[in-house]
């Protein structure tokens, strides 16, 4: 069995609080094959970029590198999550494109490629993750690697003609032609990168999946949805109920239902247009009034970007408007909490949650939406109203799916799940369980894998 080789922005150290289940599923495979696993080091140094730092835990071996703050900005706060992520979650408007943050980004790539090509053997499965390192397999066949090299895009693919408005498109985007599998969350995703690459890309479509790269070379593509650790939160979720956080959530409640939402403070996920279709349920659903608690964790997410920043105050003053005109001196009807809990805490709260609430404008799959179904009471579920503009909306239909642009629909949406009867909401949860049983974290990356080594 060929040694596995992960890349990926991050790396899961050994002792550090990086226990999520894309860390999980990756040292699985990794402890199974034998690996490597390679990646920035998470610090930010004054002296030059490039010191290496190597541990071994069993028979996995874990490389990063260090940046210094010149590169950060430019690779990972400026090009990375400046320019891609708002281009790849269809926010044209929020792109800043900057030469010199592009060159950065490309500089660390470099860097990566040199230090990581001396590490590698001919036969190596090479597995690199998500938009940070898009270019990265061409940098590394320059450098004479050619082991199987595969891609996973973490994040949505949007629209041929939006990949095209990026300037120096092309730059870019036909680096990708020198992975042997590059891999999407859905068929969508895939079908709009197939897309682009025929009528801006210069390359063709050979088959459903084979595509052909100008210069002649053939590659793969495939829709490879990702998962959770189903077990796993199924027992963690049961087993916090007992938490000292759990009960005094049920006690402040007072024996209100609650919705909850729990994403990153980021412009995609579509709090701002959650949080007014809160207010419109409250508007259009008098009779509920005082029935149900929202309860929105959002830990702050690059804060140093000036968006998040205006993202935040904003979510702030619409809170404090919902507030100041819903509240009764016994009820507060939207607790907003900038903060993180524990993830084997916040699978309780998703158990406790009679409405889960995961109206994204744009996700490649949101794992919250999979992980809320996974943590309920089989006896006494609740309901996920869930974005038609999420992955995840591709494979869990007995959601209540919903548009996030539609506040009337969202209101609705809610006020429904907080009524459904307990056989209705026992059905739907079944269906979407069984689902994720088949498909865990640990499928998605056997599958993966299986399609990569036979690309």
């Amino acid at each position: 069995m060929s040694r596995l080789v992960v890349v990926s922005n991050r790396v899961a150290i050994p002792g550090e609080n990086r226990a999520g289940g894309l860390a999980v599923a990756l040292q699985g495979a990794l402890g199974e094959r034998g690996g490597l696993w390679f990646g920035w080091s998470g610090k930010s140094v004054r002296e030059a970029s490039g010191e290496v730092h190597e541990q071994v835990d069993g028979n996995i071996r874990y490389v990063t590198v260090d940046l210094n703050r010149a590169d950060l900005d430019a690779y990972y706060n400026g090009f990375s999550n400046r320019t891609l992520w708002p281009l790849l979650h269809f926010r044209l408007d929020l792109v800043d494109y900057d030469r010199a943050t592009r060159e950065g980004y490309r500089r660390v790539n470099a860097l990566f490629a040199d230090k990581l090509a001396p590490r590698l053997r001919p036969d190596d499965i090479v597995w690199i993750h998500d938009y940070h390192l898009i270019p990265l397999a061409s940098l590394l066949r320059e450098r004479g690697v050619n082991c199987r090299i595969g891609f996973f895009l973490h994040v949505p693919v949007p629209s041929a003609d939006l990949l095209m408005a990026m300037p120096d498109h092309q730059r870019l985007m036909s680096t990708l032609y020198a992975y042997d599998l590059i891999g999407f969350q859905t068929r969508r995703d895939k079908d709009r990168f197939q897309s682009y690459v025929r009528l801006y890309g210069g390359g063709r479509i050979i088959d459903e999946d084979v595509l052909e790269a100008p210069g002649g070379r053939r590659f793969r593509t495939g829709a490879f949805p990702i998962s959770i650790d189903t077990a796993h939160i199924e027992q963690q979720a049961a087993a916090a109920m007992s938490k000292p956080a759990l009960r005094q959530l049920h006690t402040s409640l007072e024996r209100r239902m609650l919705a909850i939402g729990v994403d990153r403070l980021d412009y995609s996920k579509g709090l701002p247009e959650r949080f007014h279709g809160f207010e419109r349920y409250l508007q259009r659903h008098p009779d509920q009034k005082g029935s149900l608690t929202y309860l929105q964790i959002a830990p702050v997410s690059r804060g140093d970007v000036g968006e998040y920043q205006q993202l935040r105050n904003q979510l702030e003053q619409i809170a404090g408007h919902i507030n100041g005109g819903h509240a009764e001196p016994d009820w507060t009807p939207l607790r907003y909490v900038n903060r993180n809990f524990p993830h084997a805490t916040l699978t309780g709260f998703y158990r406790s949650a009679r409405v889960g609430l995961v109206t994204p404008l744009r996700d490649g799959m949101n794992l919250v939406a999979k992980e809320y179904v996974a943590s309920q009471d089989p006896e006494n579920p609740g309901v996920l109203v869930l974005s038609l503009l999420a992955g995840a909306a591709q494979e869990m239909d007995q959601a209540l799916l919903v548009n996030p642009h539609d506040l009337d629909g969202v209101a609705d949406a809610i006020a429904t799940a907080a009524t459904m009867p307990l056989e209705r909401r026992k059905e739907r949860w079944h269906a979407m369980m069984e689902h994720l049983r088949k498909h865990d974290i640990h499928a998605w990356r056997r599958d993966y894998l299986q399609a990569l080594e036979s690309a």
